[in-house]
């Protein structure tokens, strides 16, 4: 591309020089949901520094080749983002209809800014590295300091030195929280829209999502505004992770860990306690079985707002206590979740419903639904019954995260980036805090 030809590109329809922001060593080999959220974090980072954000494909493989060997199946090694959301940080529209500041693919990026005209920060500096106890207000204040040492230069990018800025100490933690509600109001998350093919296997299923309205499950054109419009009455939304789960929710209790930053936001109901619990257990275990409630009767209240003692250095005893606590929220059996959605539909005596978002093996998942209808729910579908084509299928996650957007209650896993994501942008759309829940 010439030189008169690129510069035309940069101004086209702003007026003025665009200014643009990429940061090179974005995730790869990730599940979708762990680059969504980082994708979000950077995009935030472009649109306060008001530049236009430089987005990637979601890459599981860097081969060549157009397909990677993956749990026993081919999938494929890229797949653009705007298949998945077409909202801001995708390229989708900015609320005043202006493209200053709209974002980019890196294709764009590579045509309108040749390596030479690249400006770097270096990150050598940033305080990332959750050893320093920095959160993410504080990390997000000093790119933009950085940022501002370069303000007038249009093409800009943050170089990461093979570091992770946005890593998992940050979104697993309330590191997060400063930024969130701030995060929540910005066009990235309110302004946030599906892909058409995502919305396509939405709309072709609307004999199994039962929308009371055709608007409710497939509004045309997309409506940004924070109104309740688009919700699927009466249904509960699920998302019950199996397969790696299996083992991973055993090494959380090893980790120490809580829920994922943004699932430990302020207003919403239900808490992950394990201090609390194991204090408990404890005090239970001191005292006379004659005198003592049982512990389930003490902790019946997963409202808590009890402050809790800050972890210290738990021993193999404290593990092995936790173990049980741990799995009854990251890996319930089926009696567990019955009795958790029974609770749910008591609290919201609407729901009618279930919709299950899992990986889970067919026979377990009809085990369930069978064990469910038993409670008493008209209807319980999941992600497997689906009509999808070929195409569709490669998105299946974003099709289940986009109706679990939509549903009047959404019962999330509390140490998932994926229901951390759906409870965000539920949020970022104005459902209640309330009608977000955990297992």
């Amino acid at each position: 591309m010439s030189g008169r030809m690129r510069e035309v590109c940069r101004n086209i329809g702003s007026g003025r020089q665009r200014k643009y922001l990429w940061f090179d060593g974005a995730l790869w080999g990730h599940g979708l949901n762990n680059v969504l959220q980082e994708s979000f974090v950077m995009a935030y980072v472009a649109q306060q520094s008001h530049r236009s954000y430089v987005f990637e494909d979601h890459v599981w493989s860097q081969s060549p080749l157009p397909y990677t060997l993956y749990d026993f199946a081919l999938r494929p090694s890229r797949i653009p983002m705007n298949a998945f959301i077409s909202g801001p940080s995708a390229g989708g529209p900015v609320p005043d209809g202006s493209i200053t500041h709209r974002a980019v693919s890196l294709e764009f990026f590579n045509t309108v800014c040749r390596s030479e005209e690249r400006i770097m920060v270096n990150t050598k500096e940033a305080p990332i590295d959750a050893s320093l106890g920095k959160d993410a207000n504080a990390i997000v204040s000093w790119f933009l300091d950085e940022l501002k040492r370069v303000e007038d230069e249009p093409c800009v990018v943050i170089d990461s030195a093979g570091r992770t800025l946005f890593d998992r100490e940050l979104f697993g933690t309330k590191r997060i929280l400063p930024i969130f509600s701030s995060l929540l109001e910005s066009p990235i998350l309110a302004n946030f829209a599906w892909s058409p093919l995502v919305l396509s296997v939405v709309a072709r299923n609307f004999a199994i999502l039962q929308p009371d309205d055709l608007n409710d499950l497939y509004p045309s054109p997309p409506s940004y505004s924070h109104s309740n419009a688009g919700v699927l009455s009466g249904l509960v939304a699920v998302h019950l992770r199996r397969g790696d789960y299996s083992r991973h929710c055993h090494r959380l209790v090893g980790w120490d860990d809580e829920y994922m930053g943004v699932n430990q936001y302020d207003e919403l109901p239900d808490r992950f306690d394990a201090d609390a619990y194991l204090r408990e257990h404890k005090f239970h275990s001191s005292v006379p079985a004659a005198h003592s409630p049982p512990l389930s009767t003490a902790l019946s209240s997963r409202n808590s707002t009890s402050s809790a003692i800050p972890t210290t250095s738990r021993t193999s005893e404290d593990h092995a206590i936790l173990t049980p606590y741990y799995l009854t929220h990251c890996l319930p059996e089926i009696p567990e979740i019955v009795a958790r959605l029974h609770q749910v539909r008591l609290d919201n005596p609407g729901l009618k419903r279930i919709y299950l978002l899992s990986n889970g093996w067919g026979w377990w998942l009809n085990s369930l639904r069978d064990s469910l209808k038993k409670d008493g729910w008209e209807d319980v579908r999941h992600g497997g019954e689906l009509e999808m084509d070929q195409a569709q299928k490669h998105v299946a996650m974003a099709v289940d995260m986009a109706i679990a957007e939509k549903a009047e209650v959404f019962v999330g896993n509390g140490f998932s980036s994926l229901s951390g994501n759906i409870v965000t942008l539920r949020l970022s759309k104005g459902f209640k805090a309330e009608s977000n829940r955990f297992l």
